[in-house]
């Protein structure tokens, strides 16, 4: 340097990013959007049920108003007392709950037995019957209500909870669903049970049912829902009002009451609290099981 020149300054070289920096900031990035997108469906998805709570809340001055009330002012929490006044409503939810009940009992003892025989036993036709089982699936209520309701009533079955309740105590997406599941239980175990002298009823009911909760509670969630949202075939039915399920009570408050609506969504607030809590409470074993069950083919 020479006697008359000014210092210059020395440059840092700025040091390298860490490895897997970049990829991890990345990731994160692609987590966040992935987080917010779900969050944005969610609120889509349950902007229904909040409207239809928050409408329960409104007066009716207040049921149309413009611009919206998301909130309510003030909170009318008497339409919920009267319109449980207004039907026999504790009759009908005990009614949807006894019939829901009873299908969803029956389905995951006879999808079981179903879906246990279809995959550890071998015998002629397995596979035809299996795909004749799958093929029920293809049809709709609306396609065999008329025959079955020919059978309903020469059984005398119509008004009574035997002919709610039997149309309906297995379905062929239970006996699907049971036997992916049971495919993924390895054969080993239970020919070890056979060994030991076990019989089939026992290795059924102490070692595969135990191995198939995530299934069950799945397809219990599924028939339930099934069951306590059922309108039509009640609707042909069934005529006496003390047989009444939820679904035909709600139809009949609209009939009769049809222009209280605050009343109306309050009832219907009420008839989806059970799924909302069934669902709550047993959501973990659900995703497990819908998530295992195509696990082999």
């Amino acid at each position: 340097m020479s006697p008359g020149a000014a210092p210059t300054a020395s440059r840092r070289v700025p040091a390298p990013p860490p490895r897997g920096w970049a990829r991890r900031a990345k990731r994160h990035r692609t987590v966040i959007a992935a987080f917010c997108t779900l969050v944005g469906v969610a609120c889509i998805t349950l902007l229904p049920f909040y409207w239809m709570f928050s409408s329960s809340l409104r007066t009716m001055e207040n049921m149309f108003s413009i611009p919206i009330q998301w909130i309510p002012d003030p909170l009318n929490w008497q339409s919920y007392v009267l319109a449980w006044q207004a039907q026999d409503f504790t009759r009908y939810f005990l009614n949807s709950g006894f019939v829901a009940v009873a299908i969803t009992l029956s389905n995951l003892l006879l999808c079981s037995l179903a879906g246990y025989s279809l995959t550890k036993f071998h015998f002629r036709g397995r596979g035809l019957m299996f795909i004749l089982i799958l093929s029920t699936m293809m049809l709709p209520l609306e396609v065999t209500m008329v025959p079955l309701f020919l059978i309903i009533k020469q059984l005398d079955w119509a008004n009574s909870y035997q002919g709610l309740i039997v149309p309906f105590l297995v379905d062929g997406f239970g006996v699907f669903l049971m036997r992916q599941y049971m495919l993924s239980i390895p054969k080993d175990l239970i020919d070890s049970a056979r060994i030991d002298g076990a019989s089939e009823l026992r290795i059924f009911w102490m070692i595969v049912l135990p191995l198939c909760k995530p299934a069950l509670v799945a397809l219990a969630v599924f028939t339930f829902r099934e069951a306590w949202d059922m309108y039509i075939w009640p609707l042909i039915i069934i005529t006496k009002d003390s047989l009444r399920t939820l679904p035909l009570g709600i139809s009949l408050f609209m009939s009769s009451y049809g222009t209280s609506w605050d009343q109306l969504m309050a009832i219907a607030v009420l008839g989806t609290l059970p799924m909302i809590l069934l669902f709550f409470f047993l959501q973990r074993a659900f995703i497990q099981g819908i998530a295992a069950t195509g696990l082999k083919e």
